[in-house]
């Protein structure tokens, strides 16, 4: 039994003859110690990866945070310098239709090679069969071709590596109707 000034649960001594209970208490008590030592090891060892975790899961988070607030960054930057073309242009003060219209063009291929070096490419499917995951039919015109092909395109659509940024507006075709 514990005494008033031991914690409960604390060992007790052996009862029996000295010279049973010491070697077999000596042996139980060291393997006792070598037990808690391997606790503490493996406690130790246990907190060690746990904080690891910690780290690598907070760190983790940080990268996804930054990945979305500074993600367009590249991109933003390629379209600083069709900014600064569209700029350029508002600031001539005599210009011509012609000249005009040669600056809008060089503007816009220089919008196409950011486009393409983002991979995001523009979907103009006329004469193609209508396709709803990359379409969006505006109306129907009776029409000699295939039921359910593009007809005209009304805007282009995109893809963003092949994911739908945009679909393309468009007429699709339907059979004729016959002459009642």
């Amino acid at each position: 039994m514990s005494g008033p000034g031991e914690p409960l649960g604390a060992p007790q001594p052996v009862q029996g003859s000295a010279e049973n209970a010491d070697p077999r208490t000596a042996e139980l008590e060291a393997k006792l110690a070598a037990a808690n030592a391997e606790l503490e090891k493996v406690r130790d060892e246990w907190l060690r990866a746990k904080a690891e975790t910690d780290n690598v899961r907070r760190r983790a988070a940080e990268d996804v945070a930054k990945a979305h607030r500074f993600g367009l960054e590249s991109f933003a930057g390629a379209l600083l310098a069709v900014k600064d073309s569209l700029d350029a242009a508002l600031t001539v003060e005599n210009t011509s239709i012609e000249s005009f219209k040669e600056g809008v063009e060089i503007t816009a291929k220089q919008l196409d090679a950011v486009l393409e070096k983002f991979a995001i490419k523009a979907v103009v499917p006329e004469g193609a069969k209508f396709d709803p995951h990359r379409h969006q039919a505006i109306s129907q015109v009776e029409s000699d071709k295939e039921p359910g092909t593009v007809v005209s395109v009304l805007q282009k659509g995109y893809l963003l590596h092949d994911r739908v940024l945009r679909p393309a507006l468009v007429v699709v075709s339907k059979a004729k109707e016959e002459a009642a």
